[in-house]
């Protein structure tokens, strides 16, 4: 098939590109150094080519929903809930239903209970700088002894820098993703276990202590993570549709918009022209200098996101495409909550 058959806008995926970052990513992170993040593509096929190609068998999730589908497609073995949860009930159906093991994050004593009432495991998230969930540092003992306890598995601690990864300079990442480790190693030292989670995209080979990397836009990249020249490619792109183009008025206007990307890094970018501006279901282009004239009406236009994570979760489909070639169309099966 040819993917200019099918309608717009959608996502399409290089799969050389694709197939390189994984393999790339393999090279440098191999099995369980790095814990791919499932929340970045929100795809069972994706995360099962992952773990064949790539040879990662623990993943992490945003969500239960992409946890349980993770589980219900016998996908990994080691699943990790990175994020607080107080739904007991669902938690408990998961762990009992799954052949992986299941742990989840906790930052308070009522995070932490309702991870024991569902027998799962549990990670202490310790805040290391990014104003969102995590304990106190300092807080993070307390948390594993209360779990240990009630009976919980503590199997050790995580920490995002996500206020340091997508930093422009590499120095600057490299100087923030220490000074959040400095806070890792001191709950560490409190909690103990075997688990240090830590780290992103952007920070991926920037650390030597944590004993795992919690990546997952590397596989489809965007504009943002592009701008830091890490080593992976630009895999994925929205297809859209020319709908109106005037000469005489120097714009023309795509069939994708605010409904098909995440905004929230900036614009969406497409090669040869400069977007003027975006609505919800339109983009305008204009010349950029020194760049083609206008697209007519009709032709097919590849732009690229700047932020992959909540443009994947407004789509149905990936497209997998060589070329124009459909190589596989992959279900973005855990969108939602």
């Amino acid at each position: 098939m040819d993917v200019r058959d099918l309608p717009t806008p959608l996502l399409a995926v290089d799969a050389a590109a694709l197939e390189h970052n994984v393999l790339t990513m393999a090279t440098l992170r191999p099995g369980r150094s790095l814990r791919p993040h499932v929340k970045a593509f929100k795809s069972t096929e994706l995360a099962r080519y992952v773990e064949t190609t790539g040879g990662h068998h623990s993943f992490c999730a945003a969500t239960l929903r992409e946890l349980e589908g993770l589980s219900a497609a016998g996908i990994g073995d080691d699943l990790l809930l990175a994020n607080e949860t107080l739904d007991a009930a669902r938690l408990a159906r998961l762990v009992s239903s799954s052949d992986a093991l299941i742990t989840v994050a906790v930052d308070s004593p009522e995070t932490v209970r309702a991870a024991s009432d569902a027998g799962a495991s549990v990670l202490i998230d310790v805040d290391v700088g990014l104003p969102r969930c995590g304990c106190p540092p300092g807080s993070a003992g307390k948390l594993a002894d209360l779990a240990r306890s009630l009976g919980t598995e503590v199997r050790g601690v995580m920490g995002y820098e996500g206020h340091v990864v997508g930093r422009a300079d590499r120095a600057t990442r490299s100087e923030g993703v220490e000074r959040s480790m400095e806070l890792l190693r001191a709950a560490h030292a409190d909690v103990g276990g075997d688990v240090v989670s830590a780290g992103g995209t952007g920070t991926f080979d920037l650390h030597d202590w944590a004993s795992e990397v919690q990546a997952g836009s590397y596989l489809l990249m965007d504009t943002h993570y592009a701008a830091l020249g890490l080593p992976f490619r630009l895999a994925l792109e929205v297809e859209a549709t020319v709908i109106s183009s005037s000469d005489d008025r120097g714009w023309a206007v795509l069939d994708a918009g605010l409904k098909s990307f995440g905004m929230d890094h900036g614009d969406p970018s497409v090669p040869g022209w400069q977007v003027f501006f975006c609505s919800d279901e339109h983009t305008t282009l204009v010349p950029a200098d020194g760049g083609p004239a206008l697209p007519r009406v009709g032709d097919r236009v590849r732009m690229q996101p700047a932020h992959v994570d909540p443009t994947v979760a407004y789509h149905e489909q990936i497209v997998v495409v060589d070329g124009d070639d459909i190589v596989e169309t992959w279900p973005v099966d855990l969108r939602n909550w």
